[in-house]
């Protein structure tokens, strides 16, 4: 017999934590930037852009941190976005 384990414990840590109700409009940024190309490349080209259109007729909602933090980091990919998006947080 298989037995099926849900482990509720993160297996990635990040340091930067908000109020959930104020993480929904960062995690909706970075889950439309990882499901959508075009997206991604306008936020990683043209963020101030991304931001003011938003993702399917949505905006998102974010602290003025992070959008001032979105707006300002720039980098080569999804990835590289996201850890200086993160290191930022966290020095703030």
């Amino acid at each position: 017999m298989t037995m099926l384990s849900l482990d509720t414990s993160p297996t990635v840590s990040f340091e930067y934590r908000a109020p959930l109700a104020k993480r929904s409009g960062l995690h909706r940024l970075f889950a439309a930037a990882v499901v959508n190309s075009q997206f991604r490349e306008k936020l990683l080209s043209e963020p101030e852009s991304a931001l003011a259109n938003g993702y399917l007729g949505q905006n998102f909602t974010l602290t003025d941190q992070e959008e001032t933090i979105i707006r300002t980091v720039r980098a080569k990919d999804l990835t590289d976005f996201a850890q200086k998006v993160n290191q930022a947080l966290k020095a703030a």
